[in-house]
């Protein structure tokens, strides 16, 4: 049996309508696992879910806003009685309201940001690290962002949250361990999805972070699945607390 193999595992996937969610969920499939696609919009989330039992695949679309607790715990529910279980939790949605300084964020919008992309995190794992545990182990990916470990001048808010993320890998690992339920974190650099345009369609920012890229590019979403699959799999087995950076060595460089 390879290595990465998910045949016969569950995977729900948050903010996977597009981008690096999208690919995770792709990927996920071709290594036979039963995946769950969820973004704020059901419409979205159908033609990723399509696509994938077209190509021979099982997919269920669910749209869930992370924002609410009771749109989370719908999203496990139906993903738990649709296939009676989740192997797989990868946390991908999170959002930025605010490009610049976090001393100039109002209130409102610091909140939103903590609340989605610390508390969305903190909620479904409360939702789904008891049934992985009943069920004998399981793992969790949560996607954080190399903004979790530089100083930022544009990210602001969300380079503190992306750095809390972390650290929920790290405390729910601790927690979960004996359970064997892994958690851990995928730190992307800049990769090239809607969520990040407002970076990489940036000449004058896109040229400065590729310049302190040694591979001299930045990153595809499909890159960033294969060490979702890792984690998964039993590949990752003994893996877990961990944060993995795939950034085309921004952060070493």
């Amino acid at each position: 049996m390879s290595l990465f193999d998910l045949t016969g595992k569950v995977a729900l996937i948050t903010g996977s309508s597009r981008g690096i969610g999208e690919a995770i969920a792709r990927r996920y499939a071709e290594h036979g696992a039963k995946v769950v696609v969820s973004s704020r919009s059901l419409e979205s989330c159908e033609p990723v879910a399509a696509t994938i039992r077209d190509q021979g695949g099982d997919a269920l679309a669910i749209a869930c806003n992370i924002n609410y607790a009771e749109q989370l715990q719908a999203l496990a529910d139906g993903a738990r009685e649709h296939y009676g279980r989740i192997d797989v939790l990868v946390c991908n949605a999170a959002l930025n309201p605010h490009f610049g300084p976090s001393q100039e964020i109002p209130d409102e919008a610091f909140d939103k940001v903590m609340h989605g992309n610390i508390g969305s995190i903190h909620r479904l794992c409360r939702m789904v690290i008891p049934g992985m545990a009943e069920n004998g182990g399981g793992s969790v990916i949560i996607v954080s962002s190399i903004a979790g470990l530089k100083g930022s001048g544009v990210l602001g808010a969300y380079a503190i949250s992306k750095a809390a993320d972390m650290q929920i890998a790290r405390n729910l690992a601790v927690e979960w361990g004996p359970r064997n339920v892994r958690v851990n974190c995928i730190a992307p650099g800049l990769v090239k999805t809607e969520f990040a345009r407002a970076l990489w369609d940036n000449p004058e920012i896109y040229r400065s972070t590729v310049a302190q890229y040694p591979l001299r590019r930045i990153g595809e979403p499909d890159e960033i699945a294969g060490a979702a699959v890792y984690f998964a799999s039993a590949a990752g087995n003994f893996t877990t607390g961990q944060t993995l950076v795939v950034d085309g060595g921004g952060v070493i460089g």
